[in-house]
């Protein structure tokens, strides 16, 4: 769908690229977050786009550091637990969006950065945000790493290392005393990326360091934001096992939601018997819960549009 990019400078002297759907008037705005190596013309950022213009909604699609149309400037990327580009950007929503209700839904990478703002924000989280969907995530990223590099997931990981050692070839280019072109050269799997460009970039000791801080699991606790947590149990991008321990995880927090369905696989969950009529359940979910949040739809905006 068309939309309009802001391009926000950060406080780092990088940039954030914000794209922007138009709805209603005075109606909720949707802050949808990519996952990993996704953009704005990710199926489920597209998707999303639609449903919140069905409904009427204001949307905005916040693109991590690299993944828009050009790299960014700074040595440091985007990962599972970078948490202050959000926050300066629902700050910024906050303050331009005048009184709308902001809900956001994170998908993947997008769901464990999400769920990590609103577990180690808690209390401090605005109440303006209403509700929060965290779809596919991640929450035990060693655990997910493991898995990606088994099996079928290999074929995702295989894409993921292509696009990522890209970028970090141009970061070397730009850094070379930060990455070494051996190192990323010697990159196989997402353990490799983690250790040796995510880790050092961003201040962590390892991948080790990076997964025990940043898994989207050990801030469950701390979530107070009503939060849908959906995922499929054939997700071929984390244990089945996972789940279980993100149900116990999640037994004592009133405000934490779970849904896992048996199937689904990895941000799909499309249904239906007839092939030619899919239905897109995934959508239709995020909408209704977060419409449960913010009260009734607004009247529909068939067409769509930049603002």
């Amino acid at each position: 769908m068309e939309t309009r990019v802001e391009r926000l400078t950060t406080p780092d002297g990088d940039f954030l690229d914000i794209h922007y759907l138009a709805g209603q008037p005075g109606a909720p705005l949707l802050l949808l977050l990519h996952g990993l190596e996704g953009s704005v013309r990710s199926h489920y950022i597209q998707g999303s786009l639609l449903e919140a213009s069905r409904r009427g909604w204001n949307a905005a699609v916040m693109v991590f550091r690299s993944c828009g149309s050009e790299l960014n400037r700074t040595r440091r990327f985007y990962h599972s637990g970078e948490t202050t580009d959000l926050a300066f950007t629902i700050d910024h929503l906050l303050s331009t969006h005048g009184d709308s209700p902001l809900i956001v839904a994170g998908f993947s990478l997008g769901g464990n950065v999400l769920l990590k703002y609103l577990g180690e924000r808690q209390h401090r989280v605005s109440n303006r945000i209403r509700g929060a969907v965290a779809v596919s995530v991640p929450y035990d990223l060693a655990r997910a790493a493991q898995r990606i590099n088994s099996g079928f997931s290999k074929l995702y990981q295989r894409s993921f290392i292509e696009s990522l050692k890209s970028k970090a070839t141009a970061k070397c280019d730009l850094f070379p005393d930060v990455i070494s072109a051996r190192q990323v050269n010697s990159i196989q799997t997402i353990r490799d990326f983690d250790n040796w460009i995510t880790a050092p970039l961003h201040g962590f000791h390892d991948a080790d360091d990076y997964y025990t801080s940043s898994s989207a699991i050990g801030w469950l606790s701390g979530v107070r934001v009503d939060t849908l947590l959906l995922s499929a149990v054939d997700d071929p991008f984390l244990p089945p096992e996972v789940l279980d321990d993100v149900r116990e995880a999640a037994s004592n927090n009133q405000a934490l939601h779970l849904e896992f369905t048996t199937h689904g696989g990895h941000v799909g969950f499309v249904s239906g018997r007839n092939p030619f009529k899919p239905a897109y359940y995934l959508e239709d979910r995020v909408g209704d819960f977060l419409a449960g949040r913010v009260g009734p739809s607004s009247p529909a905006n068939p067409n769509g549009g930049s603002y």
